[in-house]
């Protein structure tokens, strides 16, 4: 019989409080508990990124995050990441460039990326590269993503 703890978190601005058990992770209470499926459920032992979600404005593969560790945290996931209707830079990017393909890693891909921008926002082909190394893609030689981060970041450096 799993505990359950009561989690306030925010969630791409909205307060929540939820029941969730001592053994849920953040990627299911997003997924079932706020029905937010943007984040992927792939690996589930942190090694894919397809899950990667903003808390407290840094990365984390919230497949191998239990929730209650989340309690308090401020999490961005890719539905929250567009401002209203305006898309965020990444996002558009990565439509403009084609970096899209399946589309099942592209969520974390740029969630990776935005936390990643964050910390370099004006980073070369080659950081970026080993900025994204931790989200894994299986459609593309990564050449159109990286293409993407590098406009996203010019776009993001010239407001």
């Amino acid at each position: 019989m799993s505990t359950t703890h009561e989690l306030n978190l925010t969630v791409n601005g909205e307060e929540w409080q939820l029941s969730v058990k001592g053994t849920e992770t953040l990627l299911e209470v997003l997924r079932k508990h706020l029905t937010l499926t943007g984040a992927k459920s792939n690996c589930l032992e942190g090694e894919c990124g397809v899950c990667a979600v903003l808390m407290n404005g840094r990365v984390v593969n919230s497949c191998i995050l239990l929730a209650a560790q989340c309690e308090g945290a401020q999490i961005t996931t890719i539905e929250g990441l567009a401002n209203g209707e305006t898309m965020h830079a990444l996002q558009t990017a990565f439509l403009n460039r084609g970096a899209v393909q399946c589309g099942y890693c592209i969520p974390g891909m740029i969630m990776t990326a935005a936390g990643y921008l964050k910390e370099n926002p004006a980073p070369t082909e080659e950081e970026i590269r080993e900025g994204l190394c931790g989200t894994l893609c299986r459609c593309t030689g990564y050449t159109k993503i990286v293409e993407a981060v590098q406009e996203a970041a010019q776009t993001m450096g010239a407001k």
